[in-house]
């Protein structure tokens, strides 16, 4: 990697770092049920594309770290270790799940690819947290899941279900603006490496 893309990827990690660390921020303010909307899957699945499969594992790291410290602290009372790991390994997967499937289908189409990542870093992170809960946090969620028939159905439709379809209608909508960002910076490049060719 010569000095001038390293330069540029380090700025775009670092910009789309703060992205992460502040739209979380915000969507702590934004509850639907229990927990607050994931609103950062969309400068992940950015990253992702952009840089890479390690990209989008960082920028899932700074996502789990800043729900670790900001939302998670009902399950913190529960189990610690659980709690890391979940919030961790949640953000780091959405991450590498979309850089994955992205580079997976990007070649044949740059919009299909953008699409499927949109779709696959929710189902990543809500399926993370899912088998999170059922490892580490079952009788507490089972303690909350009163008007339900059972607690699996709660955990899909009163835990997780309103956020999943507000944080997967999210990234789809922003995948336009996904592809859109990601031309601008290709053409960008082509013109920079045409310069100083």
């Amino acid at each position: 990697m010569n000095t001038n893309k390293k330069t540029t990827t380090l700025v775009g990690l670092g910009i789309l770092t703060a992205v992460v660390i502040i739209l979380q921020a915000l969507a702590n303010g934004i509850h639907l049920g229990p927990f607050s909307i994931t609103l950062v899957l969309a400068p992940i699945i950015i990253g992702a594309a952009l840089y890479g499969i390690l990209a989008g594992a960082w920028l899932g790291l700074v996502f789990g770290i800043v729900v670790l410290l900001t939302d998670a602290g009902v399950f913190l009372a529960v189990s610690v270790p659980g709690t890391i790991l979940v919030c961790l390994a949640k953000g780091v997967l959405a991450g590498v799940a979309a850089g994955a499937v992205y580079r997976l289908v990007a070649k044949k189409n740059r919009l299909v690819a953008v699409i499927l990542a949109a779709l696959v870093a929710p189902v990543v992170n809500t399926g993370v947290f899912l088998i999170g809960c059922r490892l580490f946090f079952y009788d507490t969620v089972a303690s909350w899941a009163d008007g339900y028939e059972s607690v699996v159905a709660f955990m899909f439709f009163g835990l997780v279900g309103a956020n999943f379809i507000v944080e997967t209608i999210v990234n789809l909508v922003l995948s336009s603006v996904i592809v859109q960002i990601m031309q601008i910076t290709s053409s960008h490049r082509k013109a920079v490496r045409s310069r100083n060719s």
